[in-house]
């Protein structure tokens, strides 16, 4: 492990009583990690992976059956350790009746903050997160969205070094996603290390310096994003209107309207068909290049051990 590393987990397994106390489902066997300062560690699994079992044995919520987690150089359990950490679970339940200012302000008397450097950090960070509009509001009353808004608030109200985020964008709409995506570089730019769980692939190839792609409690692919998948096309999609030049009429995928698909395997095929096309009627309207995407590997994983 480097000796920068802020999350240090060796040999991690955690397992569970099955049905009706029946034998014992293993959810998280073996699992290896190390994340750097002022890293975005991305976690990602379909539903049922391991990921928030994972998660909750970072933060000492479940005592693992073997192996070890070091945050900072220490337990989970070390008061030190816990103190400079901020976390987001999967489901945020608070106060109903609270207002969003409140429940900041509980939460910053929990960390020792006095009266004018609570309201400042309530302040700042309702702002932060785009609730300063929704400040009157009980909790109650909030969508899920919102609320998923506010447990991020209460996670960095602190200022912590280390942000764990468990599936951070659910219930998001398009504009919070990219709020919180922009939120999470923010954090990295300020040298904090973020570790979040997710399934929203997209997301993750975005944001994140490295990935851990992790199915049936095993940690199948860990790296950085540009070296997992590949970087070369593996075929062209080509746009065109009108007629589309023999023989490549045999390779249209699809059709709408005057528009057609047309799947070209290389750049020499590419060539020829754009000549084609110019001496033609028809003209281009768009050529994408299909390079194997983060989707394409997940897939690929889970397909393999299902």
């Amino acid at each position: 492990m480097a000796e920068s590393a802020v999350i240090e987990i060796s040999g991690l397994v955690k397992s569970f009583k099955g049905h009706l106390g029946l034998g014992r489902k293993v959810a998280v066997s073996g699992l290896d990690l190390s994340v750097g300062r002022g890293e975005i560690f991305g976690l990602l699994g379909p539903n049922g992976a391991g990921k928030t079992t994972t998660l909750k044995a970072m933060i000492g919520l479940l005592r693992p059956d073997a192996g070890s987690v070091r945050l900072f150089g220490r337990p989970p359990s070390d008061v030190s350790a816990r103190a400079r950490i901020g976390f987001l679970p999967e489901n945020p339940y608070f106060y109903d009746y609270l207002t969003a200012p409140e429940f900041l302000d509980f939460y910053g008397r929990l960390h020792g903050f006095g009266r004018a450097e609570r309201r400042r950090r309530v302040e700042a960070t309702l702002e932060r997160v785009g609730l300063d509009a929704g400040r009157s509001q009980a909790l109650r009353k909030f969508s899920k969205g919102m609320v998923q808004r506010l447990g991020l608030a209460q996670a960095i109200l602190h200022d912590p070094d280390l942000v764990i985020l468990d599936e951070p964008m659910s219930g998001l709409d398009p504009i919070g996603r990219r709020e919180v995506r922009d939120l999470i570089l923010e954090l990295r730019e300020a040298g904090k290390t973020v570790f979040f769980s997710s399934h929203i692939l997209q997301d993750a190839e975005l944001i994140c310096d490295r990935v851990g792609i992790v199915v049936e409690g095993r940690l199948r692919h860990l790296g950085v994003l540009d070296q997992m998948v590949r970087s070369k096309p593996r075929w062209f999609e080509v746009a065109v209107r009108g007629q589309v030049p023999s023989p490549w009429d045999r390779e249209v995928a699809s059709a709408s309207g005057e528009k057609v698909m047309v799947k070209v395997p290389d750049v020499a095929e590419l060539g020829r068909l754009l000549a084609a096309v110019a001496e033609s009627p028809a003209e281009v309207v768009s050529v994408w290049p299909r390079r194997e995407s983060l989707e394409d590997l997940f897939m690929k994983e889970v397909a393999r051990e299902r």
